[in-house]
């Protein structure tokens, strides 16, 4: 086995999204072929209401799908081929968005005002573009966990860990989401195929993912792609872990244990033309779907 190297670690950035929403990006916009085929990870975490409510108010998609991930208060959607529902703490929606969809996305708190959930961008291969939109919503018991001995417990929200299938199905990518818990003090290994591109994002407690036979050491480097970039021993809350070639993940657990994502998928290796909401192959593309946002042709039907 060979354990994949850390290549890079990014601090999640505050930043502004929606209507006035406070979240932080790991990674996005900047560096497109960083996590082929991911292209977008957004943690929307907050406890106070002002900071969210507004949310995410009408817009369109085109050439990508989005994940969405609860874990305290709720999401209410709805979109232009008049879908509508509710993601609560522990569901996901994976949304194919295809040709083009308009969508709003308003988040509520919970009881006490707690907003927490993750977004996830994933590329569309060229083919797959203008396929026809969908929505696979899953509900919190529908989604797998593992409890292992030692007390790591991992949710499997998409793919397969150890013959044991995630509900989501069918997504371009191949990917596997994880959400992984790992007691103080435990290391665990994670099998990852040498052909997919992965990334963790720590979001409670702290640990490492390296080998223990790795050296320590530290390298800061000061600007990539517009975010400071850090690459060190040990992280934690809301720290993007790109990892480089291998076919194995070794994370181990900080005194009071870690809970992170860990996400991979198959790359796409294909131009990418992007703005905004818009992931296209070229430029004349994208000038089409905007062309056709402006027009009322967006919205494709069917044959």
């Amino acid at each position: 086995m060979s354990i994949r190297p850390v290549s890079r670690i990014i601090d999640a950035k505050p930043t502004l999204e929606g209507a006035g929403v406070h979240l932080h990006r790991g990674f996005g916009f900047s560096e497109p072929h960083l996590a082929d085929p991911f292209l977008l990870f957004d943690d929307f975490r907050n406890e106070r209401p002002d900071d969210y409510r507004a949310g995410f108010p009408w817009h369109p998609h085109r050439g990508i799908e989005t994940i969405t991930y609860v874990l305290a208060g709720s999401v209410e959607h709805g979109d232009s081929l008049g879908n509508t529902g509710l993601l609560e703490a522990g569901d996901v929606q994976w949304m194919t968005a295809g040709s083009g969809i308009m969508h709003q996305e308003m988040p509520q708190g919970d009881t006490a005002g707690r907003m927490h959930g993750f977004q996830l961008w994933a590329n569309l291969p060229r083919d797959l573009k203008m396929t026809d939109p969908r929505y696979q919503d899953i509900k919190s018991g529908e989604i797998p966990v593992l409890a292992e001995d030692d007390g790591t417990a991992i949710r499997v929200v998409v793919g397969d860990y150890k013959g044991v299938s995630g509900p989501v199905d069918g997504v371009a990518a191949e990917p596997n989401y994880f959400d992984i818990s790992i007691p103080a003090g435990k290391t665990k290994r994670f099998k990852v195929d040498t052909y997919r591109r992965a990334f963790a994002y720590v979001f409670e407690g702290s640990g490492t993912f390296r080998d223990a036979s790795e050296p320590f050491g530290v390298l800061t480097e000061k600007e990539v792609g517009g975010q400071e970039v850090v690459i060190r021993e040990k992280v934690g809350n809301r720290s993007m872990v790109i990892f480089g070639a291998g076919d194995e993940v070794v994370a181990t657990a900080g005194e009071e244990g870690m809970r992170f994502l860990l996400v991979s998928g198959a790359p796409i290796q294909e131009p990418v033309a992007w703005h905004g909401p818009i992931v296209m192959n070229t430029r004349d593309e994208l000038v089409q779907a905007f062309n056709e946002l402006r027009s009322g042709d967006f919205i494709k039907k069917s044959a």
